[in-house]
């Protein structure tokens, strides 16, 4: 629905009027388009640095303080408009009924990035104010909407406040360069197609993601006449399989892929592309409705000193007021404050502990909904555990994004990096983000359709280990790798089997309730998930018996197939007692991994 009200206010000699579009239901998203300054993305009065819009939404004692953008002629994903005079903000209700908002507009030299609101010269569409009533959602899931917002609240798991629901992630990594797709506006290759060791040899061309354009179904976004069809489709493919996650970089300048960037131009800092970043949105609004989170990575190891040689001023600010400004309402969102973080050998420019810090300070100040704040670790052991350790017990971080350079690390640093933030405090949510090796990472299905390995020491290691979940990374050697995948079918397989690891813990267990329990099974290579007294599963990986120290009791045992998912079943022992007792073997001896579900009667 879209509903125009009038008002005269401000100065500057124009009588301002305000649209507002979208469904005015909770967790939707409201956006107002206002008629503000004429403007340009090339004016010497420059809209994204020289004016600064705030809308404050208030209920009651509430206030929500959203930044707004400039988005030339309101229509840009259409008409590819450089200039206009519309002036927008996102707004994502929280609760149902009766809101207000007014409006701060202000103008001066880099006023967009200032606090002072007696800064500049207040104009426009200064002071005006509405009205408007919101009403419950009517989506269903996998739609965000039907949900609510996702939210860090001191806890193992990210929750969503509508529902309270647990979330437990399972998604890709890859492409990283997901943005740098033919059919957004202003998107083209700017390095110079050699690869760096240990790197992806760079694309010849843009992303067109053509395998996923029947994907596409009628009704679905497009642009210009039928453009995003494709990786609309794709993201259509990913929910169908139960993917909940895409991980992306908004800026790859000097890195990897040399394709992506909200910017006019590849050597611009301070003016945005008002149709690309339209276009985006389309895209992202699509993933939310398809229950995607939008993994969000700022930055890569190799341009961390791009903006203002790493330090938070002008550049850095607005890049991250933008950011904020267009994509902060969407219900799901991390912020990744870099890929491989912080100086190495390989990448030694880079931002200190302090400058990431600040930076992770400025996204709390300004984002209006304070969204999920990672940060991605670089693989060795080494190296990630000196990088993690400066940031514990730091509030406006609240995980790492992990990288692991050997399979065989996931499990016990994912236990590692719970129990040391729990001792500082400050409790991280502990996701597996990327494998090792570099070359190989989650392999094509042709090639390992069984993905035995990462199945076990990656998805159900972090998993069992109290972590948050996985997104997958597609090595560099292997067709459909991290900057060049075009289909995610080419993963098909390993799709089925993230999902059924999801939905046993999320179907059987209080994982929420649960802890690591290794120590009470017999065996060192299976994970053993806890409720103390009440319910265990265990993962074993060559489908062997274990031995398990039980509390008195009486309890039932059933088995689950982590490779096809289905029923539980009956092993060959299916009641146990208190003490140390042995599960009995499952109900196939196949030699291949099982998980035994204890619970007591």
């Amino acid at each position: 629905m879209v509903l125009h009200l009038a008002f005269t206010a401000g100065s500057c000699k124009k009588t301002p009027g305000v649209s507002i579009s979208g469904e005015l239901r909770e967790w939707h998203t409201l956006t107002f388009a206002f008629d503000g300054p004429e403007a340009s993305e090339f004016d010497t009065i420059n809209p994204f640095t020289d004016y600064r819009m705030t809308v404050y939404f208030s209920k009651g004692t509430d206030t929500i303080t959203v930044p707004g953008y400039f988005a030339a002629d309101g229509k840009a994903a259409e008409s590819s408009a450089r200039k206009g005079d519309k002036w927008r903000v996102h707004f994502s209700p929280p609760s149902t009924g009766s809101w207000n908002y007014s409006v701060n507009f202000i103008k001066g030299k880099n006023a967009s990035i200032t606090d002072d609101n007696d800064y500049g010269t207040r104009c426009f569409i200064d002071g005006m104010k509405g009205s408007f009533t919101v009403e419950s959602s009517d989506k269903m899931a996998p739609d965000f909407r039907a949900k609510g917002r996702l939210e860090y609240t001191g806890g193992s798991y990210l929750k969503f406040a509508g529902t309270n629901e647990l979330f437990l992630k399972g998604g890709t990594d890859s492409p990283e360069n997901l943005l740098g797709y033919q059919d957004f506006d202003g998107t083209y290759y700017g390095g110079n197609n050699i690869r760096r060791s240990g790197e992806a040899t760079p694309n010849k061309g843009l992303h067109l993601y053509e395998p996923h354009i029947n994907d596409w179904k009628e009704g679905d976004p497009q642009w210009k006449n039928g453009k995003g069809k494709g990786l609309t489709g794709g993201l259509n493919y990913l929910s169908s399989k139960g993917m909940n996650s895409i991980y992306f970089l908004t800026l790859n300048i000097l890195g990897d892929g040399e394709d992506v960037w909200p910017y006019t131009s590849r050597n611009e800092r301070y003016r945005f592309d008002c149709s690309k970043l339209d276009q985006w949105e389309i895209v992202f609004s699509h993933a939310e409705k398809m229950g995607l989170m939008l993994h969000i990575v700022l930055q890569e190891t190799e341009n961390e000193t791009l903006l203002d040689c790493g330090y938070l001023d002008v550049q850095r600010k607005l890049y991250l007021r933008e950011l904020i400004a267009r994509f902060s309402h969407h219900l799901a969102i991390t912020w990744n404050l870099g890929e491989e973080h912080n100086p190495v050998d390989f990448s030694p420019y880079g931002q200190t502990y302090n400058d990431t810090k600040l930076m992770a300070d400025y996204l709390r100040k300004h984002d209006p909904y304070d969204n999920f704040i990672v940060v991605h670790t670089h693989a060795a052991m080494e190296q990630r555990r000196k990088d993690m350790t400066a940031y514990l017990g730091f509030r406006n971080i609240e995980g790492p994004s992990m990288q692991c350079g050997s399979v065989d690390d996931v499990h016990n640093e994912t236990k590692k990096w719970l129990e040391n933030s729990q001792d500082s405090l400050h409790q991280w949510v502990v996701c597996s983000d990327e494998i090792g090796q570099h070359w190989k990472g989650a392999l094509p299905d042709e090639v390992d359709p069984a993905h035995d390995t990462i199945r076990y020491r990656v998805l159900w290691g972090n998993l069992m280990a109290g972590g948050a979940g996985v997104e997958w990374y597609f090595g560099y050697m292997y067709p459909h790798s991290d900057l060049s995948c075009e289909d995610w079918r080419s993963r098909d397989l390993l799709w089925d089997q993230t999902k059924t690891a999801l939905d046993f813990f999320h179907t059987y267990l209080p994982f929420g309730e649960m802890r690591n329990a290794d120590e009470l099974t017999s065996e060192r290579d299976d994970f053993c998930f806890a409720k103390d007294g009440e319910i265990y599963a265990i993962y074993i990986p060559e489908g062997d018996a274990t031995v398990i120290k039980l509390p008195s009791g009486n309890y039932n045992a059933e088995w689950f197939n982590p490779r096809t998912g289905g029923p539980l079943l009956k092993g060959k022992v299916e009641k146990l007692s208190g003490g140390n007792v042995s599960t009995g073997k499952p109900p196939v001896e196949d030699g291949k991994d099982w998980v035994c579900l204890i619970r007591k009667e």
